[in-house]
């Protein structure tokens, strides 16, 4: 008798490299990225960006179609303190803004406005550019 060689979907999926959990029955969803249980999974957490600590101020017009805006970098806060800070500092000039890699973006010419602003709550502050 000849031994017929017998394959299974878990030697595939090793051959393949998808050999990562998804499911567990005692923990639950698995997060994919650390194999940890989505309970206890650090992925998510939000980081601080690194950096030297001062922020700076400047004024861009390039891909706006001329149309200036007030670029705040730098400011070492998660992505949701960032949001809250926007919003503080939109209310301020009255005008429009968003928050796009880190960086703030106020709609208008406003630097000396929200230097005053950021050195009241403590920010090492500089004007950068022009």
């Amino acid at each position: 008798m000849s031994k017929k060689k017998t394959s299974s979907l878990a030697g595939l999926d090793d051959l393949l490299g998808n050999n990562r959990r998804v499911y567990s029955t005692e923990d639950g969803k698995i997060c994919p990225d650390c194999d940890q249980p989505i309970a206890a999974c650090r992925c998510a957490e939000e980081q601080i960006p690194e950096g030297d600590g001062i922020v700076r101020i400047r004024r861009e017009t390039k891909g706006r179609k001329g149309k200036g805006v007030t670029l705040v970098d730098g400011v070492l806060m998660t992505p949701t303190e960032l949001k809250v800070l926007a919003k503080e500092l939109k209310s301020k000039c009255g005008t429009g803004g968003t928050v796009k890699d880190g960086v703030i973006e106020i709609q208008g010419d406003f630097r000396d406005l929200l230097m005053d602003v950021l050195q009241a709550k403590g920010f090492h502050v500089k004007k950068a550019g022009g």
